[in-house]
């Protein structure tokens, strides 16, 4: 029997009867915690043998295995056809859950892509995080939207399509109406297709195009386009014209004989190289079009501990081309990684053509590789060092915020508040939670005010403040209640009696999970709530503090440390108010308190006005349209689109608002009469 003694399993017999029942052929298996968390995802051609193995010697398996083994409770299989099928299932997993345990790409969701419109009869190029298919062109993943806007800020200069950020469909169409172009066709930044006769859509169309080739590192043949376009425009003697197709023409030169520097061959290829260190790695991708070097993204990874460098890289190829658009023929690795040709395998089926996967050795490929290296090692350092300033900073500030507010210990978590509103109206409030000194965005809460009219931040601050902690309490209830039952669950049994329940806490004065959600999620919603803050934070001088304090005593929480951030008249300066102390603590300008406190205020502040801008546009499209028959959500949202305003609907003719889509001759014959 293997041993389960190093484990959470609460029934080892009959684990291992579970486990004996396992196929010994290719598929996905899930491990999980006492609390049926997924906290790991692993493939093997082998089921059963693989599973078995965690249970060996408790000597022979990494740190991390260990840690991660001591958590197993149960499991799930799924058996698949083949290993590739195994491959693809985790992936999605994994994509999916993202266990703890698992080599993680981090913030794989959210990498940003360059997206072209092709589609589109005037193509727009700019950025986006979802990748489509819309018939558009994506280029990317990049690492950080930094890089993208600048890559988009080069194309324009270069090529001067519709800027990327400022001319979206709605502008486009305004000054197509107006029949003049921006500003941004005056400075060459733009062609100018919103206005008719400016430039025809078949030259608009090859700029476009010119913009595709030179993200493939196709700039050969831009060039020669630009060089044939050049001694056109000199021939027909528009010397303006060839003059600023020369400039282009230079620039590109230039960016091209830079690319040429680490020409090898001619083709297509992705170089990866990585470097590690205590836990943390990060991964260089080098890519090579056309034999040239066009592009440079460092990819940080989580969950690294104990990993081998095989299994870093192949996780890391695994989840980056599972996002990105196109897959080179040639990947140049700088080690080994476990089953290449499952992987090969599965990238010749997404790219459609043949994917070599190549550990070089020697010669250009090789230095290649140890660029990519380099620069791999360069990002880590960068990475390493932004971590360790930021913690530093952290500690500093909380120790210096801990002797300075005579606190117990450092204040692990702080939570703070503040309202927003416009003269009382759509009054919102903010909670945001920093843990060790960092935000955890994935706790921030938001709240509408429910019983306060007018522009009272005071008496808003108490309703939500007594709003979260009544849930506090129940969720503590709640928690109180579950451990009485499990102990007389014991007792009944050890000694034959009856269990007896505690019963279901009231309800929370506030939703806590959607309407149609069954008790476990409503549990596991309301159990959020549980977490109380070591320190308490609101906006504001001694009325909030005085109103925050009345909140808490009345549900018995004012043993929770207490402060206001009380601001001068222009926010330039943060000074604390305490509970039942007439002085406020200036804090100095230099002192770390100061940005600590100022960083988490701040924050609370831009997650409530974010909020109320959000809640007061919403209210603003609830106009007169709303008690017209005939129009609903769907017409008055086309409405707006198309004229932007009220005012806008009310000066359109009717046959104007007949050929928006989804309306017709009557109904706008219906709403002009109304308006």
């Amino acid at each position: 029997m293997p041993d389960f003694s190093s484990t959470a399993i609460a029934d080892p017999v009959a684990f291992d009867e579970r486990l004996r029942l396992v196929p010994d052929t290719p598929g996905v298996y899930l491990w999980k915690d006492a609390q049926g968390q997924l906290i790991y995802v692993g493939k093997s051609k082998r089921l059963r043998d693989r599973m078995r193995s965690y249970f060996g010697a408790p000597r022979g398996l990494s740190a991390k295995t260990r840690r991660m083994v001591s958590h197993i409770a149960d499991f799930e299989i799924i058996v698949t056809q083949s290993e590739l099928e195994a491959l693809l299932l985790e992936m999605n997993l994994i994509k999916q859950h993202r266990p703890r345990y698992n080599i993680l790409l981090k913030d794989d969701k959210s990498y940003p892509y360059i997206k072209v419109t092709l589609q589109d009869t005037w193509p727009r190029v700019f950025s986006t995080r979802r990748v489509a298919d819309d018939g558009a062109r994506y280029f990317g993943p990049y690492a950080s939207a930094g890089s993208v806007r600048k890559t988009l800020d080069l194309l324009n200069r270069l090529f001067a399509f519709r800027p990327s950020f400022e001319c979206k469909d709605d502008k486009f169409k305004h000054y197509r109406k107006l029949g003049r172009p921006c500003l941004y066709h005056q400075m060459k930044r733009c062609l100018g297709p919103c206005v008719p006769g400016l430039v025809t859509e078949a030259e608009y169309r090859a700029t476009i195009e010119a913009v595709c080739r030179f993200l493939e590192g196709k700039t050969d043949q831009v060039v020669r386009d630009l060089r044939r376009q050049m001694e056109q425009a000199s021939d027909a003697l528009e010397f303006e014209r060839a003059a600023y197709v020369r400039d282009r023409l230079q620039a590109i030169e230039k960016i091209s004989e830079r690319q040429q520097v680490l020409r090898t061959v001619d083709e297509d290829q992705d170089v990866i190289a990585f470097a590690r260190e205590d836990g943390s790695a990060v991964v260089q991708v080098l890519f090579i079009r056309g034999g040239k070097l066009v592009n440079a993204e460092p990819f940080t990874l989580q969950g690294t501990d104990d990993e081998t460098d095989a299994d870093l890289l192949a996780s890391f190829i695994t989840q980056f081309y599972d996002h990105a658009p196109n897959v080179p023929p040639t990947l140049l690795l700088a080690d080994h990684i476990e089953e290449p040709m499952i992987i090969a395998s599965w990238l010749e089926q997404k790219a459609g053509h043949r994917v070599e996967l190549s550990v070089p050795r020697r010669g250009e490929k090789k230095q290649l590789i140890e660029l990519a290296a380099t620069n791999a090692h360069q990002k880590l350092e960068e990475v390493r060092q932004q971590w360790l300033n930021s913690e530093q900073r952290a500690v500093a500030g909380l120790s210096a915020l801990r002797d300075l507010l005579d606190l117990a210990a450092l204040p692990q978590r702080i939570e703070c508040y503040d309202i927003s509103n416009t003269q009382g109206q759509h009054s919102v409030a903010s909670m945001v939670v920093f843990e060790r000194g960092e935000p955890r965005p994935s706790a921030y809460r938001r709240f509408k005010i429910k019983t306060v009219v007018g522009a009272n931040d005071v008496a808003s601050l108490h309703e939500v403040l007594v709003r979260r902690f009544k849930r506090a309490a129940e969720a503590l209830s709640s928690e109180e209640s579950a451990t009485t039952d499990e102990v007389q669950l014991v007792q009944a049994d050890l000694f034959g009696g009856a269990r007896t329940g505690a019963g279901d806490p009231d309800d929370a004065a506030d939703s806590v999970a959607s309407p149609g959600a069954s008790d476990a999620e409503r549990d596991e919603a309301l159990a959020k709530w549980a977490d109380l803050p070591d320190l308490l934070l609101v906006d504001g001088g001694r009325g909030q503090v005085n109103a925050a304090l009345d909140a808490l005593k009345g549900l018995g929480f004012d043993r929770i440390p207490l402060a206001g951030v009380a601001k001068g008249p222009d926010r330039n300066r943060f000074d604390l108010v305490l509970p039942h102390q007439p002085e406020v603590i200036v804090l100095e300008r230099n002192s770390p308190v100061l940005g600590l406190v100022q960083r988490i205020d701040e924050e609370a502040h831009r997650f409530a006005i974010t909020y109320h801008r959000k809640v007061r546009s919403k209210a603003s499209l609830s106009s007169s349209l709303d008690t017209i028959p005939g129009i609903g959500p769907k017409r008055k949202k086309a409405l707006i689109k198309a004229f932007g305003s009220l005012d806008g609907i009310r000066k359109a003719s009717v046959e104007e608002l007949a050929a928006v889509p989804g309306m017709n001759r009557k109904a706008a014959e219906e709403l002009k009469g109304m308006l």
